[in-house]
C-alpha cells in the first residue's frame, strides 16, 4: 500500500523526462559523464519547455565555478523584463556508470543495513548518484532551465520489499507550482522489510506520471527504441508502435511481422541493479495504461527533439524513429 502526500500541483504537467543512464553516462567507464550527449539534450530540452527560447539568449543559471573557467558568469541586467516561465516538465535520470558498480559491489540491492559493507556500500552509492544529479542539474541550469535537484532519499521515499511504500511528493508539487523544473533521480533508499535497496528510475518516472498526469512520457536511451533483440545482433528490427491492452498484457502492433512475439528479449548488464530495458519496458506499459502515451528515443538526435516537443504524438510520422508504447482499450484502436 502506497503511502502518498496528497498533491495540489496548479499547472497540468506536459511532460515527464526519464533520462537513461547509459544516454547521459559512458556507462563502460566509471563515473564519467557523456558531456556531449548532456550539451544536447539540455539543449533540446530548454527549447521543448520554454516558448520561444531557441531565438532567445540563455540566460544560464549556474553561477558556480566551473573547472578551466576562469571565473563566474552572471549579468544581473540580463534577466530584467525576462520571462522564465518553462511549461511544466519533470525530469528523471538514471544513474548509468555512477551508483550501479557501488551498489552492485556491495549488495545494496538485496538489503541488508546491518552488514559494514551494505551500509559503507548505501553511503557510496548515495554519494556517487548525487553527484551525477548536480551535474545534470547544472547542465540544464546553464541552458537557462530553473532545475531543483530532487533526491528519493531525502524527500521520504521508502520501500517494502523493494515495491514502492511512501512517496511524499509534496516537495514535488511545490516546486512545480513555483515555476521549477523538479529533477530526480534513481537512488538508494530504505526498505521497511529488508533495510535497504536501489529505488529505479524507471519505478520513480511511473510513480510520478500516476499522480501527476503528464499529456505524455519520453525516455531517451542510447538506441532508437524498443528491438525484438539486442539491436547489436543481425536482424534485429525496431519496434515502432507497442499496444498496451486493459490486463497490462501488450503486444507489438508496428511493424507486422509473420515470427514476431509478444515479448522481445532484453539484456541487462552484470552490473545494472535496477534490471536494464526490462524493466524500462514494463514500466513503460503500466504508464501506458493510465492512457498516457510513452515514447522512447534515442538522445540528443532529431527524433529525440520532436519527441519532447510533443510533434510525434498522433499518428506517428514515417521519418520518426522510435518506439510509442500506447493504452489500447475496448472499442479503441491503434494510430
Amino acid at each position: 500500500m502506497e503511502d502518498t502526500t496528497t498533491l495540489s500541483v496548479t499547472k497540468p504537467i506536459r511532460c515527464i523526462v526519464k533520462l537513461g543512464g547509459a544516454a547521459i553516462t559512458c556507462k563502460n567507464d566509471l563515473e564519467k559523464i557523456n558531456e556531449e550527449n548532456v550539451e544536447i539534450v539540455s539543449s533540446q530540452l530548454r527549447e521543448a519547455m520554454i516558448t520561444g527560447s531557441s531565438s532567445r539568449k540563455v540566460l544560464g543559471m549556474d553561477w558556480s565555478k566551473r573547472p578551466g573557467k576562469s571565473g563566474i558568469s552572471c549579468d544581473a541586467d540580463d534577466f530584467e523584463d525576462q520571462n522564465l516561465d518553462s511549461s511544466s516538465f519533470v525530469v528523471v535520470h538514471g544513474a548509468g556508470s555512477f551508483g550501479h558498480f557501488q551498489a552492485s559491489k556491495s549488495g545494496v540491492h538485496k538489503g541488508g543495513l546491518n552488514k559494514p559493507l551494505v551500509k559503507a556500500g548505501f553511503v557510496a552509492t548515495r554519494i556517487s548518484v548525487t553527484t551525477l544529479n548536480l551535474e545534470i542539474v547544472r547542465a540544464l541550469a546553464r541552458e537557462g532551465i530553473p532545475t531543483i535537484g530532487m533526491s528519493p532519499f531525502s524527500c521520504g521515499w521508502t520501500t517494502s520489499e523493494r515495491n514502492m511504500a511512501s512517496a511524499d511528493l509534496s516537495m514535488v508539487a511545490q516546486a512545480i507550482n513555483s515555476g521549477f523544473v523538479p529533477v530526480l533521480h534513481g537512488d538508494a533508499v530504505l526498505d521497511d522489510l529488508q533495510g535497504c535497496t536501489i529505488l529505479s528510475g524507471d519505478v520513480i518516472i511511473r510513480h510520478l506520471a500516476a499522480y501527476l498526469k503528464p499529456e505524455y512520457v519520453v525516455f531517451l536511451t542510447d538506441v532508437l527504441g524498443v528491438y525484438n533483440r539486442p539491436p547489436s545482433e543481425p536482424n534485429a528490427v525496431l519496434l515502432r508502435e507497442i499496444a498496451v491492452s486493459e490486463d497490462g498484457s501488450w503486444s507489438v502492433v508496428k511493424p507486422t511481422l509473420e515470427d514476431m512475439k509478444k515479448q522481445v528479449e532484453t539484456t541487462v548488464a552484470a552490473h545494472d541493479t535496477t534490471g536494464g530495458m526490462a524493466t524500462k519496458i514494463s514500466e513503460a506499459a503500466l504508464i501506458a495504461k493510465l492512457g498516457i502515451d510513452v515514447y522512447i528515443v534515442k538522445a540528443a538526435t532529431t527524433h529525440s527533439s520532436r519527441a519532447l516537443s510533443g510533434e510525434v504524438r498522433g499518428a506517428l510520422p514515417e521519418d520518426w524513429l522510435g518506439t510509442v508504447i500506447r493504452f489500447v482499450g475496448k472499442g479503441n484502436s491503434s494510430c
